[in-house]
């Protein structure tokens, strides 16, 4: 037992580790700024943040989630990139351990982690993320003999062109944008990495939450039906729930339905 909780420490700390490099994407892309250069500094007063105020979630905790120098309060979104990438990075570890899924997937959910931050402060999903993405998950289908390139690249046209048809169908009939362009290009990235057979399954779970938080949302908040609600992060949820428990669930709407695996 004491490998693998070695193993699963190093997994950990690797996602909070890459993490704290997503939030720098996180608050320099929207921006159009180098994620390279300059090192991370204090929103506050500028200082550079030095590397031991620096240590992925620990620091925060340390520093009561303030800054040094200046005492500015420094947002819990911050610790919260680096748990949630640890965490993603832990399970990803513990269900396909030390293989090339691991770490293409591991590439594909610090990705959505990304994605799903901007677009929530910023509604919008960059281009330098999806476009570059499609383009990863087309290539690693070539090493993944349960995916395919075939299988990949109809995904990309599957997931793309799916969604493109219904913010087509919604703007003919409503005369107004339903769906960003950027929400075609994730689906299409992840039709790439998953193949065309994870795309149904990804829009009903992230169809479903999105609705059901979305009418919460307006409920509470007392707004109409023109709330904008970004569906990038729902998009995300689906794709991750479709990683770890996809074939679970498929499997067992095969069962109730009648249908058996051929």
């Amino acid at each position: 037992m004491y490998p693998f909780a070695v193993f699963n420490i190093f997994a950990f700390t690797l996602g909070a580790v890459v993490g704290s490099f997503l939030n720098v994407c996180i608050y320099r892309l929207p921006k159009n700024e180098s994620i390279v250069f300059p090192p991370s500094r204090c929103p506050g007063c500028g200082n550079d943040i030095r590397w031991f105020d620096n240590i992925p979630i620990i620091s925060y905790l340390l520093l009561r989630g303030r800054c040094r120098s200046c005492k500015t309060r420094i947002s819990i979104q911050y610790p919260l990139v680096e748990l949630i990438n640890a965490l993603l990075t832990l399970f990803l570890f513990m269900r396909f351990g030390p293989t090339f899924a691991f770490a293409v997937l591991f590439i594909f959910c610090s990705s959505m982690v990304v994605i799903t931050f901007i677009d929530l402060d910023h509604q919008i999903i960059p281009d330098v993320i999806s476009l570059p993405g499609i383009a990863a998950g087309f290539i690693f289908s070539f090493f993944i003999p349960q995916l395919g390139w075939r299988n990949s690249l109809i995904g990309i046209l599957v997931g793309g062109g799916s969604l493109w048809l219904v913010a087509s169908g919604y703007e003919l009939l409503t005369k107004k944008e339903g769906m960003g362009g950027g929400d075609i290009k994730l689906l299409a990235m992840m039709g790439a990495f998953f193949g065309w057979k994870a795309i149904p399954f990804i829009i009903f779970v992230s169809s479903l939450t999105g609705s059901i938080i979305g009418v919460t949302i307006m409920l509470v908040r007392k707004e109409d039906s023109k709330l904008a609600i970004p569906f990038g992060p729902y998009l995300a949820l689906g794709s991750f729930t479709y990683i770890f428990f996809g074939s679970r669930f498929i499997q067992w709407y095969l069962n109730i339905s009648g249908f058996t695996a051929t």
